[in-house]
């Protein structure tokens, strides 16, 4: 998230991609209604179903699912055509657009009609009123995240707001709504197998940083895993966990996967729930720590070795969480841990000495910084404080050594003297900004609510696009512009991310022999902060000024380019607009594309799948189902269907319907009328567990522990479909087909 959730009350234009804030988001949808209350901003919905988001909308677009590329390069098509592009940002701001105009000439409206389903006359209209508004902000979720192209829908839609200039100003940007209040945190944090905490790499240097700031031997730690060349090879993904147990398609690991350990996730929420059965059923331990009885649990048929470990709630447990707009947010324990339930921390504590490296897990909050260096400065800690200080001495990469302790706590007892539309602080928290959003360089700074904005100081909050790709691609600079320098910056325009070789040239000061002594070799490893505090005095940040790179040469596709669902229902535009091939050894397994695609699903399955949230529900469901209250309000899974397609299929409303994936599974749920669907497409909601393709698991679960609501899990029919860069799976244009139970 670029910017924040009050800065959208700055907006004067608001699209809307694959999210539905007035329900995931309830809360923070204020702002969106704020907006248009105070800039009379328009609001517009791009979204394969009318939302109660929809339902407030200036304009609502029901497009294909899968086919938001072709609808934002219609827009750039016309956004070119009519001059409307804010040609000197491009110019000074980003590399590689002239790709991208080639590939939007390509996308008239009557092309964009004919694959997105939108009508030409729709997306002029759209595209009018969103350029002629600024600043515009662009939202999206997970409905633009969760395809097999999802890493170039996410590609795409920021390019549409460098295009018009959106991007680096109050009331612009992009705002991704995280799902839940610590997501953006558990990612900053590594809850990911293809990164360390504040996404450093698996190299073997970044392995020697941690190292030395938890205070191990990098030895030691590399022995911790079969063999050295695991430690730097990216692991199995939640989405595709189950292919390391069952082995259906080749694995490349040490072994199979032969124990899985569930702590903070519904499991429901994965897709293909029969695959995750089957790998439930054939994993030698099963381990749950969850508050409740999570569902993987009842999902299998195992009989032995399953266990659950009682977990604390929130309420008992304390230490930072971070908000979807990078801000963190101090939580305090209400009371302490009921029964024999434990809180997460403690659970991992009791792991470690049982597997005999206690000492090594937790030294690092015994660790300080002296003269550059990480050493050890005390013999006990205290948790979460110490937890908390060494994630801000060590993690660099994403600027949170700003984020102690005493800053966070002080910001939770003075939540009431910030602003919510500029989070600026105002009393004994002027000079801040709520929740000190990262990158927050120095204990001194302020955060920065708004990334990428040069038309403020650095000191304030001010950067550029980071530069982290080197300074030229094949001849052509890759630094920003002269007229793209940080406002009161020394250094004019682009420059390249600070290292103790170039530092002093770049910001044209001299360094004493002490301080070349302990400055570390870049920014992301300088324990001294040396190279923070001498770049914020001259106006600048520590990962350079760069151009945003609107062509990715590292990506199978430079430049975003449409390609079909894998189960698309137009199979004549997946022979124009073909998948990947199918991709070896991606996150330690074989992922089908092309394989999968090159079948005409829709012959049998030609009804698309939409899947979402309710508002009285989260993730999984696994909280909310487990309260007699909030069950009251939908206590029963069910299908959102036309009518028309109802009728056609002999469904009333009420009935009971069988829903087919082409992946061989089907489920039983309620057929409920609404126009809020097309004909050619239901709406499943995903937060239902305990029946299983028809079949009731209630005696499966712990004795009192059966939830006040169960029903069939959406994600048993979600398809087979990854994205070709993070494998997150494709849930969000699957192909079923239904018929009357």
């Amino acid at each position: 998230m670029t910017n924040h959730l009050g800065d959208i009350q700055n907006s004067k234009a608001i699209i809307i991609f694959g999210a539905n804030p007035a329900v995931n988001h309830p809360v923070g949808f204020k702002h969106f209604l704020k907006a248009k209350e105070r800039n009379n901003a328009l609001l517009i919905v791009v979204d394969p179903r009318f939302t109660r988001t929809a339902a407030k909308a200036d304009i609502y677009v029901r497009i294909r699912p899968g086919t938001d590329i072709p609808f934002m390069y219609g827009m750039l098509h016309l956004i070119l055509k009519h001059g409307w592009h804010d040609e000197e940002f491009i110019k000074n701001r980003v590399f590689g657009f002239d790709e991208v105009i080639k590939e939007a000439k390509k996308w008239d409206p009557k092309k964009v009609e004919d694959v997105t389903g939108v009508p030409a006359s729709k997306l002029i209209q759209v595209t009018r009123a969103y350029a002629s508004r600024k600043p515009g902000t662009l939202v999206w979720a997970m409905g633009l995240t969760q395809h097999s192209i999802g890493s170039s829908n996410t590609r795409m839609a920021p390019i549409l707001q460098l295009s018009l200039g959106n991007m680096g100003v109050f009331g612009g940007g992009c705002n991704i709504l995280r799902g839940h209040d610590n997501v953006q945190g558990a990612t900053d944090m590594c809850c990911l197998s293809h990164s360390l905490p504040g996404y450093y790499g698996l190299s073997e240097g970044s392995w020697k940083y941690f190292a030395h700031n938890w205070g191990v031997d990098f030895d030691w730690l590399q022995k911790r895993f079969a063999s050295p060349k695991w430690m730097t090879t990216k692991g199995f993904t939640l989405a595709k966990w189950w292919d390391g147990v069952t082995q259906e398609e080749p694995i490349y690991s040490s072994s199979p996967i032969r124990v899985l350990w569930v702590q903070g996730n519904g499991i429901t929420s994965i897709a293909q729930q029969e695959k995750v059965k089957k790998a439930l059923d054939k994993l030698d331990l099963l381990v749950i720590a969850e508050p409740f009885a999570n569902e993987a649990a009842i999902l299998t048929d195992k009989e032995n070795d399953v266990y659950i470990l009682p977990t604390a709630s929130q309420f008992e447990c304390e230490g930072s969480v971070t908000a979807t707009n990078r801000s963190a947010q101090w939580r305090s324990k209400v009371v302490d841990p009921l029964y024999e339930s434990k809180t997460d921390e403690e659970i991992m504590f009791e792991f470690a000495k049982k597997f005999g490296f206690y000492d090594e897990f937790v030294r690092g909050m015994m660790m300080g910084v002296k003269d550059g260096k990480a050493v050890k400065v005390k013999n006990t800690f205290k948790w979460p404080e110490d937890a908390t200080r060494e994630i801000a001495r060590i993690i660099k990469t994403i600027g949170l050594t700003g984020w102690t302790p005493e800053r966070l706590k002080k910001h939770q007892e003075n939540w009431h003297m910030f602003d919510e539309v500029t989070l600026k602080g105002i009393g004994p928290m002027a000079g801040e900004y709520y929740g000190l959003p990262w990158p927050c360089w120095t204990e001194e700074h302020p955060g920065s609510p708004v990334l990428y904005n040069i038309n403020i100081p650095a000191k304030e909050g001010g950067m550029g696009f980071r530069a982290r790709f080197g300074t030229e691609y094949k001849g052509v600079n890759l630094l920003a512009g002269p007229a793209a320098t940080i406002k009161g910056a020394k250094v004019e325009g682009g420059y390249p991310e600070l290292t103790k070789d170039n530092i002093e040239k770049v910001l044209g000061i001299k360094l004493s022999p002490k301080e070349k002594e302990i400055m570390g070799k870049n920014w992301k490893v300088d324990l001294s902060g040396l190279i923070a505090k001498y770049a914020l005095e001259a106006g600048v940040v520590p990962y350079g000024n760069a151009k945003a790179r609107a062509y990715v040469w590292t990506f199978p596709d430079p430049i975003p380019k449409h390609r079909e669902p894998l189960h698309t229902p137009r199979y004549d535009l997946a022979k124009i607009y073909p998948t990947y091939p199918d991709k070896k050894n991606q996150y330690r397994c074989d992922t089908k594309f092309i394989s999968i695609q090159k079948t005409d699903w829709s012959k049998e399955f030609p009804i698309n799948l939409v899947t979402g949230r309710l508002v009285m529900y989260s993730g999984a469901g696994l909280i909310e189902r487990n309260s007699k209250y909030i069950t009251q309000l939908e206590p029963e899974m069910f299908a959102h269907i036309n009518p028309e397609l109802a009728y056609k299929h002999g469904i009333n409303d009420g009935d009971m319907m069988w829903i087919y994936s082409p992946d061989g599974a089907k489920i039983k749920v309620k057929a409920k009328f609404s126009y809020s669907v097309s004909p050619d497409r239901i709406f499943l909601p995903f937060h239902f567990a305990g029946i299983f393709e028809g079949k009731d698991l209630s005696d499966k679960y712990p004795e009192g522990l059966v939830p006040y609501a169960i029903g069939e899990s959406a994600n048993t029919v979600t398809n087979y479909g990854y994205d070709i860069i993070t494998q997150i799976p494709e849930t969000k244009a699957g192909l079923c087909r239904i018929e009357k139970a």
